[in-house]
């Protein structure tokens, strides 16, 4: 009888020892925003900057999974995460339109840059966008593109389909990456090509490489190179469990003040690398 006692009371002791640790690891999932965003604003190390001071207003520990814009906006979708801060205007506003996310909130911006080797083997240095594609087309210079659907993918895509020419994707120089903006870098300086970036992450890469980086700004100032960031709230109707309140918590905090002039003041080598601009 004691051995069944004993085995008894071991048994509840395991039992509400479990039962604590979903207490408590459910406890610690309510004080956690999950956000998508893309790659840049973890490269670059913004968020690293700005999530602790999130959690000293808010309780909130944000975390985050950093992919291309596209593949952030299907984690909203999918109701994976609760805000998505990503970087495609276009696939925002329709996302919205299906009903996967509320209240986009333009918070910042900068640029695309086109980057290739100094030497500008195929002359496209100062040329507008569209007449850069041709003229790497015409000279079957390396062209890198990311190929994941990121919001600087589609950027590409959509000057592609300015030029009035497909998008040479069976083209041997034309290379595709599906990978994100840093390793898409790596890989066009290493077949000394060109590539699209957004500038932060070009910022980055200009540190990682001691200020003297192989691939250079060609081409930067055209029009149809701004790139805007936004964050969404994901649609709680499509999403029962999201933390809705808690996401627009984070837009309202980032789009603050306070929080815009920490944007405004966040540099790699003396370079801001986002402009602010929440309204």
């Amino acid at each position: 009888m004691n051995f069944f006692k004993a085995f008894a009371v071991t048994v509840c002791v395991a039992a509400c020892c479990l039962l604590c640790f979903s207490v408590s690891a459910d406890a610690a999932e309510e004080n956690v925003l999950m956000m998508a965003t893309t790659t840049s604003t973890d490269s670059t190390g913004l968020l690293q900057y700005l999530a602790p001071k999130f959690k000293e207003v808010s309780g909130f520990e944000l975390k985050w999974t950093a992919v291309g814009t596209g593949k952030a906006l299907e984690y909203g979708k999918n109701c994976d995460v609760d805000v998505v801060l990503v970087h495609a205007p276009g696939a925002e506003k329709e996302y919205i339109e299906k009903g996967y996310g509320l209240n986009r909130r333009e918070i910042m911006y900068n640029d695309f840059v086109l980057i290739g080797p100094a030497a500008d083997p195929a002359g496209v240095k100062g040329k507008s966008m569209t007449d850069v594609l041709k003229q790497i087309g015409q000279q079957k210079a390396v062209f890198v593109s990311r190929g994941d659907d990121s919001g600087t993918h589609k950027k590409e895509l959509e000057i592609w389909k300015a030029t009035g020419l497909a998008v040479p994707d069976k083209e041997s120089w034309y290379v595709q990456t599906g990978q994100g903006m840093l390793p898409t870098i790596a890989v066009a300086a290493e077949r000394k090509g060109y590539t699209l970036t957004d500038r932060a992450t070009y910022i980055k890469y200009e540190s990682d490489s001691a200020g003297n980086p192989p691939l250079k700004i060609l081409v930067e100032g055209d029009p149809t190179l701004l790139n805007q960031y936004s964050v969404i709230a994901v649609n709680p109707k499509n999403c029962p469990k999201v933390k809705y309140e808690a996401a627009m918590k984070f837009s309202d905090w980032i789009a603050s003040a306070e929080i815009q002039q920490l944007i405004k003041d966040f540099k790699i080598l003396g370079k801001q690398l986002f402009t602010p601009n929440a309204k």
